[in-house]
């Protein structure tokens, strides 16, 4: 088993919303790690997630045989959908106008 290893101030990382309710007890405690740490709650929720997502053998299992079957080529995965039926492809907005041709 690998050891969970926190920086003392370390520095900020990439954020996404989490929406959840801490229990009143590991609230404390990530209260008093983050006193100890001098680090940020999120920070250390990050961390910690990332810590216990790695170490969950099942996840990490399923983790690798989604990416396996995405990386398919996609000559493999046209060819598995109807010839009647379209997929959605979403466009995204880029910096440079689109060209007119008149």
């Amino acid at each position: 088993m690998s050891k969970l290893k926190i920086e003392k101030g370390a520095s900020k990382v990439r954020r996404a919303p989490l929406k959840a309710t801490i229990d009143g007890g590991v609230a404390d405690d990530l209260a008093a790690m983050c006193e100890w740490s001098e680090n940020e709650l999120s920070y250390l929720v990050n961390i910690l997630l990332g810590f216990a997502i790695a170490q969950s053998e099942d996840f990490q299992k399923y983790k690798a045989s989604v990416a396996a079957n995405t990386a398919q080529p996609a000559s493999v995965a046209s060819s598995a959908l109807p010839p009647d039926k379209s997929v959605p492809v979403a466009v995204s907005k880029s910096d440079t106008p689109p060209v007119v041709r008149t």
